[in-house]
């Protein structure tokens, strides 16, 4: 029996423990310098980079474990008459890595890139709506664009981790509509705009990745994790030819939903159903069973012919650019 427990915030009570913990996360981080060059597209990126990982948890422990590994420091483009220029100011690319780590490393890490505005969104949208729950968090104040040192970045660093633990360590924080916006609101939007574009090859990758993040942070049949990964399948099976990967997320969606008794949610399985059975049909699988569902829901006055599309029903619940 594993025992889940949330970064280093795990009995955290008072200021103290927080700005302790803060104090020592950022000792680690002044070791690191911004020696490190690297090359793309003709620019020279700084890149700052974490001393030391995070330690992992005691034994039978499971930690849900926020980390920024490294840190780009880009140059801003700017607009003039002529087009497009640098104006030599720059700004900062957090990779935010997300691990579930037990006895070992989590193998199958997930990462996004946040920058320092994304962080002041979800910090500002927190304590407006739950400003008690943030009192004894402190956040990086701002400075000036291209002021970028080792210390500066660590120091931003080890405040964002310390955050993001606290959040997940409270529910009312964690299951916010700000912390889902932050976790997936980017690659959302751009993986939408992808399938408006019907260009799902490059939209399936941003979803995934989604959905990994979102499965590592809240419950399995959770209306967030469920709803991405409907979203998944239809993204995967809307094309003429099914993604490679369209069984591997339908058939873990059909086993989300069994036992899910969310109304809301249940007006997607119908279409999951219905999507599942016709790409059991283009891949030559056994569709009995799944005819036996639909048949079973049909006997109990339920539609089960004529009814939305699964992206029309995802739309329905969650209204984004693709098309439907």
């Amino acid at each position: 029996m594993h025992t889940v427990v949330v970064g280093r915030r795990v009995g955290m009570e008072n200021r103290e423990s927080m700005e302790d913990d803060l104090d020592c996360a950022t000792e680690a981080f002044d070791q690191s310098t911004l020696s490190i060059k690297h090359q793309t597209k003709g620019t020279v990126q700084d890149i700052w980079q974490r001393p030391t990982r995070r330690p992992l948890p005691p034994a039978n422990d499971v930690v849900l474990c926020f980390e920024i590994p490294l840190a780009r420091i880009l140059p801003t483009a700017a607009t003039t008459a002529d087009g497009p220029s640098s104006a030599g100011k720059k700004y900062v690319i957090y990779e935010v890595n997300v691990r579930k780590d037990g006895p070992g490393p989590d193998p199958y890490p997930t990462s996004v890139e946040r920058r320092y505005t994304h962080f002041l969104r979800l910090y500002e949208g927190l304590r407006k709506d739950h400003p008690a729950l943030l009192q004894t968090v402190g956040f990086p104040k701002k400075v000036l664009m291209g002021n970028f040192t080792a210390a500066l970045i660590g120091e931003r660093s080890a405040a964002f981790e310390c955050f993001l633990d606290h959040i997940v360590s409270v529910p009312l924080l964690r299951d916010s509509v700000h912390f889902l916006e932050f976790l997936q609101g980017d690659e959302l939007r751009n993986a939408c705009q992808l399938l408006d574009e019907r260009r799902n090859e490059l939209a399936v990758p941003l979803l995934e990745n989604c959905f990994r993040l979102l499965n590592k942070i809240y419950l399995d049949k959770s209306k967030c994790v469920l709803l991405l990964l409907c979203r998944l399948v239809a993204a995967c099976t809307t094309s003429p030819i099914p993604h490679p990967a369209a069984e591997q997320w339908a058939e873990l969606a059909l086993r989300r939903y069994e036992h899910v008794c969310d109304a809301e949610l249940l007006v997607l399985y119908i279409p999951l159903l219905q999507t599942c059975l016709h790409l059991w049909w283009q891949r030559g699988r056994d569709r009995s069973l799944l005819e036996e569902r639909l048949n079973e829901m049909g006997k109990k006055g339920i539609k089960v012919k004529g009814g939305p599309t699964l992206a029309q029903a995802i739309h329905a619940l969650d209204p984004r650019a693709e098309t439907i």
